[in-house]
């Protein structure tokens, strides 16, 4: 049995066995509406069809969606989707896939996606993770992307972050066996919240071979608010776990 309650743009979903017992209890965040200007409608409107996974309780043919056997990523909350179509643009050997709740973000990265004359990059707009219990094959994911999540930096906030024990293993069986779960967050704290978690977590190892995190990779791109933030001198934190079983 599941019971959802919605409050202030939350959702939370908890699972019980038949007999009452509470199974699990995972906060995430219902989809945001927002005013799409002309160019991200239109954006919208005109690649949908072609690059839009519409929500469905079934799970999805990688294969059938991009027409290709290719290693698959997929990030969670692109945001405005910048630097998630540079690196479709710079690996076409990819297959990418992002997931985002706020639709003006949604019609921007499917603009700069059609700007790029992008084949191997497929959107959806819905909740995270709705979309991985319904509609992501287990071990079917190269890589889960998480990049500069909402920190949620007052204490009492700190059960909202999104990296919590439930959360990583719900990634774990999507992932394949070798397959890795990349972090990257601009709040020291927050680093740290997510090595505690993913070096307790099950089924993980953190990639780091000097402390817990690694450096940029060249293939996550410097955002412009990150360049920013280094010329400021703020930190960001990488962190790189594979899937061990």
């Amino acid at each position: 049995m599941s019971e959802v309650s919605k409050k202030s743009g939350e959702v939370t979903m908890t699972e019980f066995t038949e007999d009452g017992k509470l199974v699990r209890k995972i906060r995430s965040f219902v989809r945001r509406e927002g005013r799409l200007t002309k160019g991200q409608e239109l954006a919208m409107e005109n690649n949908w069809p072609t690059m839009g996974i519409d929500f469905a309780q079934e799970l999805i043919n990688w294969k059938e969606v991009f027409n290709r056997e290719a290693p698959v990523v997929l990030e969670i909350g692109f945001g405005m989707g910048a630097s998630l179509v540079e690196m479709a643009k710079n690996a076409p050997e990819k297959n990418y896939v992002g997931i985002e709740v706020h639709s003006p973000g949604v019609g921007a990265c499917l603009m700069a996606a059609e700007e790029a004359g992008l084949t191997n990059l497929r959107v959806m707009c819905h909740d995270g993770v709705e979309v991985f219990d319904h509609m992501i094959p287990d071990g079917s994911l190269d890589m889960v992307q998480l990049f500069f999540p909402d920190p949620w930096h007052k204490a009492r906030h700190h059960k909202r972050r999104i990296v919590q024990p439930e959360f990583a293993q719900m990634l774990r069986k999507k992932l394949k066996i070798g397959g890795i779960f990349h972090m990257a967050t601009d709040w020291e704290n927050y680093a740290e919240h997510m090595v505690e978690v993913m070096n307790a977590a099950l089924g993980y190892r953190n990639t780091a071979t000097d402390g817990d995190y690694i450096p940029r990779p060249e293939d996550r791109p410097l955002t412009k608010f990150e360049a920013r933030g280094h010329r400021l001198g703020h930190g960001v934190w990488d962190m790189k776990f594979e899937r061990t079983e």
